[in-house]
């Protein structure tokens, strides 16, 4: 509040306000560097933390031009990084993508093995944003300092909770991800890392942020980063309890759900799960008239028609995703009423569908009377219908007859083998069709 009184001049003047709206902005970067652990010379303010990433990558990409043009990033980085890869690329420049296993993490030594002596930079989130997995950032940043490779570490999910241990060269943040105003992001280099602005550029923020600095909304970043962090402790294990609670008793109260992301080393308020048969985008608007405000991976909203990266590079379910975030101060009455909400919610939702009931055994007189293959033509039929047609008929099928899925829907690639894996299948692969895409099922029981 006092920054909107005192911190309306330009801190870059050097009259009376200019000074002490300079005074401001100084105090509120030695606080986020104090948080961040960093010098304050290091870090700059950003419009935003999608920001930050972009100048963060081209400027060490541009720096790093003479030792090659080679970029690294995990398969499940936030979409700004993605962009910036993709920006690279078009310019040039080779972009090596690691894969990550089913819990969305990245294995140390797929990063050691992608790094090439032209590698120019190496880009690895602290924690993923949909799942809430956390990254061996520390091991990582090792194998890149071992080789000379910087590290770019995108903490924005991370760093209202703690610092990002290791030795990373350059770090991001999102002032809104920890309870701050939007708006304002951070970018920390360290001294020593080659670095070169890319675009115009003036006087401000090192050359690396051009424009004149929001300084109520600064203040207003480093005040709550700090107030955060003084409850951060505390807050994760209330937060970590309540998320427990969920993903316990999500799979109990709710049949045919799959939830994703690392039981132990993960955030403590982000929990995510996906339902068989059901419309994502329907079970989300429902819960929004429950009072739940979620968001959803699933292909089957508006705002996407492919599933999200994420679940896709962990191999996962996508259908029916829920992703639950219980910002600090979450009450655990909240979450008991979503528990109690929500199995009705998805029953109600599946009906709509015609989703089968939840299947047990196949009931082997149905199987020895049907044919040895049955072909599902779900062609112009969105997410979830080819596999609840899938889940209709698996049982007309005899113990090593095939179902022959027929899909021009994108979600189907990584829902069909989904499905195949929860309910004890074989997903036999793909084959190219004349409309489509024919996905294969064998049934094994």
């Amino acid at each position: 509040m006092a920054s909107l009184d005192e911190g309306w001049a330009d801190p870059a003047r050097l009259y009376r306000e200019g000074r002490r709206a300079r005074l401001l902005l100084d105090a509120a970067r030695e606080a986020a560097a104090e948080a961040v652990g960093c010098r304050a010379d290091e870090l700059v303010f950003t419009p935003s933390g999608t920001r930050a990433v972009h100048a963060g990558a081209a400027g060490a990409l541009a720096g790093r031009r003479r030792a090659g043009r080679h970029l690294i990033v995990s398969a499940v980085e936030h979409s700004s990084v993605l962009h910036a890869a993709e920006v690279h690329e078009a310019d040039g420049g080779s972009v090596a993508q690691v894969p990550v296993d089913r819990t969305g993490a990245v294995d140390p030594a797929a990063y050691a093995a992608a790094l090439r002596a032209d590698t120019a930079l190496a880009c690895l989130q602290s924690a993923n944003h949909e799942v809430g997995t956390e990254q061996p950032v520390a091991r990582v940043a090792e194998l890149c300092r071992a080789a000379g490779v910087p590290l770019l570490v995108d903490a924005a999910q991370s760093l209202g909770w703690e610092r990002v241990e290791g030795d990373w060269s350059l770090l991001t943040g999102s002032a809104h991800k920890w309870g701050g105003p939007s708006g304002v992001g951070l970018l920390v280099v360290r001294k020593g890392v080659r670095f070169a602005p890319q675009g115009p550029r003036d006087e401000r923020e090192s050359g690396r942020a051009p424009g004149f600095e929001n300084l109520p909304a600064i203040v207003a970043a480093a005040a709550s980063l700090r107030a955060v962090r003084a409850e951060a402790a505390d807050e994760a294990a209330r937060l970590r309890e309540l998320t427990d609670r969920i993903r316990a008793g999500v799979p109990g109260l709710v049949p045919d759900v799959e939830v994703v992301g690392d039981p132990e080393r993960r955030l403590p308020g982000i929990v995510t799960f996906s339902c068989l048969y059901v419309d994502g985008e329907t079970l989300l608007h429902e819960l929004d008239r429950a009072g739940f405000s979620v968001s959803s991976g699933s292909s089957c909203t508006s705002s996407t028609l492919t599933p999200s990266h994420v679940l896709k590079a962990m191999g996962v379910l996508s259908e029916g995703n829920v992703r639950v975030s219980l910002p600090p101060g979450t009450p655990a009455e909240d979450v008991e009423r979503f528990l109690e909400v929500l199995p009705g919610t998805v029953a109600a939702v599946r009906e709509k569908l015609g989703a089968p009931a939840r299947t047990g055994p196949v009931r082997e007189e149905r199987a020895r009377e049907a044919g040895a293959e049955l072909v599902v033509d779900a062609i112009g039929r969105r997410c979830p219908v080819p596999v609840i047609e899938l889940a209709k008929v698996i049982g007309d099928v005899p113990v090593g007859g095939t179902v022959r899925v027929l899909s021009d829907d994108e979600a189907a690639r990584l829902d069909i083998p989904a499905w195949c894996e929860m309910r004890g299948q074989e997903y036999a692969g793909e084959e190219p069709a004349e409309r489509g895409t024919a996905y294969l099922v064998r049934r094994t029981g």
